[in-house]
């Protein structure tokens, strides 16, 4: 190391150095509104919310098979597409946020102050936050006013002690001084929509703007507004096709930053766990990041400020002497330091910006792939021959979707964070700084060195595609074929050892490649980290094909509007024949009783037959049919049956029978 270089060099002045680091010392904060005392309170008063609420149930719940608490089981429909997702979205929310500071807090449950069994506080609190914000959700179960009354005086009591607690104690001593302050925002934000939408459903209610459950489903315009689209994009590609005119570059460009761009449409909507996972994702993101970089960007800090002149004795032990003036070893080592620092912060950055580019990426994926399914483009998704039905491991992973999507991100930050610090610290100290100060040139000389190296393999490459450019490939009336074939094999004879140099260069950039690209990716399921042939050992992949089978199979809105519009045909047809008898009462003409018998009897026939056909061709409903109880699982594709086998070919004739028996009658 050149010592007159490292003295001639000014280095920047960063910070004094004072003689002595001042730390702050942040006592434990207690806040007036106690938080042992105040779960004790919230939990007493959620329970009395879950009895008014379950005698509302009981009292509203149609046949009452499902009465009290049972009724308030299934807070919210994951497969219903046209609900409002807010309520849920927020609820997840916040209870991602109190199981993140569970397991970060010295007390994980506010009873107790009993860290010596924290493991075990841990697996309770994993069960009591859950409970403790389920009303939370159960409040909007019902579409009753008395609900959204207790959901508003719910949220609004969580959000202003909340609020209380963190002005009081806006500093405490977890992790750093301001960190419990801001790693409560999003649980804050998640309590001030949750306070104000039940007021606004409150006031819909009393407008009379509410409906429930099952006018918001079937009943719903979406359904049919999707089909419709459906039938204009069938209309739009058909034209389409006739310009089979290669897009110019800049409309390549265009589509290739559109497609890391979400744009809600208006025919498709996400599904709910979708939707949840998508802000749990975010919300994961940023509580990452806030951890990685308050746990060690203080320290960093700290130990910058803390460089005193006894460094320069501490490096003389290690035979490295910076400059014989003490003052100069100082601003090297701080300078260095700064740079480690820097390099810190760029790295969990660049970690942040890439998850959100990749988080925006899956959601135009799982749009696209849902819209895949829906038409029936297996192989375009999976890449293979799949039955879209639920099962066991499907049901499975469908259920720790949105939880397995958090753990993924979570991992995928450390993994990236501290790759791409290594990454950006090679780059700084072994080519930007030796660039800056002009010494210190090691990469570049090694690399210098080997400069007859370097030129041979540049030379083979350039060699061998000059001569399959002009010696080796003949063009004869529009076509291309082989040329001088016997210089051609004696060539690849004398390359052969060039290109085994050649093709470790590309084994170690393979390897590069694909370790970064891995790393990059690690926190999305939507994609395979395996090749497409062994895709299904992916752990992650294969839970989001299982997950798609579920909302595909259960939530198809193409069934969801044919079951709809069946519903609509049956009550204005009960609607016309209890206004037909009551406008034909006292009429005792035989002909005209002939007539309608006849045609109410020809209605019946089609209906039947109708009903028939839908449950003969359900794919959830094959399992359940006699008829079909004998058959193997080589008969069944896609969850119906195969007409190519022989014994579906022997049961084909069943719903023809059964269309001539309706016919008949």
């Amino acid at each position: 190391m050149d010592k007159d270089a490292l003295v001639d060099y000014e280095y920047p002045d960063l910070d004094p150095l004072p003689s002595k680091i001042e730390t702050e010392t942040i006592p434990p904060c207690d806040p007036t509104a106690d938080d042992m005392l105040y779960h004790i309170c919230i939990t007493a008063i959620s329970m009395v919310i879950m009895l008014i609420l379950a005698i509302l149930a009981r009292r509203t719940k149609v046949g009452k098979r499902q009465k009290g608490l049972p009724g308030l089981l299934s807070p919210v429909n994951f497969l219903d597409h046209t609900q409002h997702k807010g309520l849920a979205v927020a609820v997840f929310g916040v209870l991602l946020c109190k199981l993140w500071g569970l397991l970060i807090s010295p007390n994980p449950l506010p009873f107790t102050t009993d860290s010596t069994n924290k493991q075990n506080w841990v697996i309770l609190g994993v069960f009591y936050y859950p409970t403790l914000y389920y009303p939370l959700l159960a409040c909007g179960t019902l579409h009753n006013k008395v609900g959204y009354v207790l959901g508003s005086l719910l949220s609004w009591t969580h959000f202003s002690v909340l609020v209380w607690q963190k002005i009081d104690c806006p500093k405490t001593p977890l992790i750093h001084k301001h960190y419990s302050l801001f790693s409560s925002l999003p649980q804050i934000a998640c309590l001030a929509f949750l306070s104000f939408q039940y007021p606004l459903l409150l006031f819909k209610g009393f407008k009379g703007a509410e409906r429930t459950n099952a006018t918001e489903d079937l009943n719903s315009s979406y359904y049919r507004d999707y089909v419709k689209s459906i039938l204009y994009e069938k209309k739009s590609n058909k034209v389409s096709k006739s310009s089979t005119d290669k897009p110019k570059l800049p409309q390549r460009v265009t589509d290739a930053v559109r497609s890391y761009i979400y744009t809600p449409e208006e025919a498709f909507r996400f599904p709910l766990k979708l939707a949840i996972s998508c802000v749990v994702s975010f919300i994961t993101l940023y509580q990452m990041g806030l951890v990685l970089i308050s746990a060690v960007v203080p320290t960093m800090q700290k130990a910058r400020f803390g460089v005193d002149e006894d460094i320069a004795n501490v490096l003389a032990g290690f035979q490295i002497i910076l400059s014989p003036d003490r003052k100069e070893v100082v601003r090297i080592v701080v300078y260095y330091m700064w740079c480690v620092e820097v390099c810190y912060i760029s790295a969990m950055t660049l970690s942040c910006l890439v998850n959100l580019v990749l988080l925006m990426r899956s959601m135009v994926l799982h749009r696209s792939n849902l819209k895949g399914l829906y038409r029936g483009d297996i192989y375009n998704v999976y890449n293979c021959q799949r039955s879209i039905r639920a099962s066991r491991p499907a049901l499975v992973c469908w259920m720790g979707y949105t939880s397995f999507t958090a753990a993924h991100i979570c991992i995928g930050m450390i993994i990236q964070t501290l790759v791409f610090f290594l990454c950006l610290m090679v780059a700084v100290f072994l080519i930007i700084i030796p660039i800056l100060h002009r010494q210190n040139l090691i990469l570049f000389q090694i690399v210098l060195s080997m400069w007859p190296f370097w030129l041979m393999i540049l030379l083979a490459v350039v060699l061998q595609h000059i001569t399959a450019r002009f010696c080796f490939i003949k063009k004869t009336a529009g076509t291309r074929d082989l040329t001088n074939r016997g210089n051609l094999f004696l060539l690849t004879y004398l390359l052969f050892p060039v290109n085994v140099l050649i093709g470790v260069l590309l084994a170690i950039w393979r390897m590069i490649i694909t370790a970064l690209f891995n790393i990059v990716h690690m926190g999305r399921m939507d994609i395979s980290l395996l090749n497409r042939n062994v895709e299904a050992f992916d752990p992650a992949y294969r839970c989001y094909a299982h997950y798609l089978k579920i909302e595909v199979s259960q939530s198809h809105p193409v069934m969801k509007a044919f079951c709809g519009i069946l519903l609509q045909s049956l009550d204005q047809e009960s609607k016309a024949a209890q206004k037909s008898r009551d406008a034909e009462e006292g009429i005792q003409l035989v002909q005209q009783e002939k007539k309608l018998h006849k045609v109410s009897s020809a209605k019946r026939a089609r209906m039947h037959w109708q009903l028939l056909y839908t449950l003969v061709n359900n794919p959830s409903l094959v399992g359940t049919r006699k008829h079909f109880q004998l058959q193997t699982a080589d008969n069944f594709l896609n969850g119906s049956l195969n007409r190519n086998s022989k014994q579906g070919s022997k049961k084909e004739a069943i719903p023809k029978e059964a269309e001539a028996a309706a016919a008949s009658n």
